[in-house]
C-alpha cells in the first residue's frame, strides 16, 4: 500500500468526496484505511458490561484505499518511489522511499 498511518488524505470520490483527515489504520489485506472523521457510520447497540445504556453508535468505517491522495503542499498528489543512496557511518545504504509525483518530495 502507498498510504501509511499517520498520513494526511483527502478522499476523491464517493459519499465523503472533498473531505480531509489523518489515516488512523491500514488494513492492507482488504486494501482500505481508516480516516479520521471521514465515513462516519451509526450502529445500533444493545446494553452490555462495557456499554450499558445502548443506543446508537457513531464511529469511523474504513474506506478503499483508491479513493484517497495524499495531501502534499501543492494539493493531492500521487506517491511514487525512489532509491536514494546516504552515507552513513561511511557505509553506502540504499533506501527506498515515497515521493510525491507533483512536488517531488520525500514523503517518508
Amino acid at each position: 500500500m502507498k498510504i501509511k498511518k499517520g498520513d494526511k488524505v483527502r478522499v476523491i470520490s464517493g459519499e465523503a468526496r472533498g473531505k480531509e483527515g489523518t489515516v488512523l489504520r491500514t488494513f492492507p489485506k482488504e486494501n482500505r484505511v481508516l480516516i479520521e472523521g471521514v465515513n462516519i457510520v451509526k450502529k445500533h447497540a444493545k446494553p452490555t458490561q462495557a456499554n450499558p445504556d445502548g443506543g446508537i453508535i457513531e464511529f469511523e468505517a474504513p474506506i478503499h484505499a483508491s479513493n484517497v491522495m495524499i495531501v502534499d503542499k501543492q494539493g493531492v498528489t500521487r506517491v511514487g518511489y525512489k532509491t536514494i543512496t546516504e552515507t552513513v557511518k561511511k557505509k553506502e545504504v540504499t533506501k527506498k522511499v515515497r515521493v510525491a509525483k507533483k512536488s517531488g518530495e520525500v514523503l517518508d
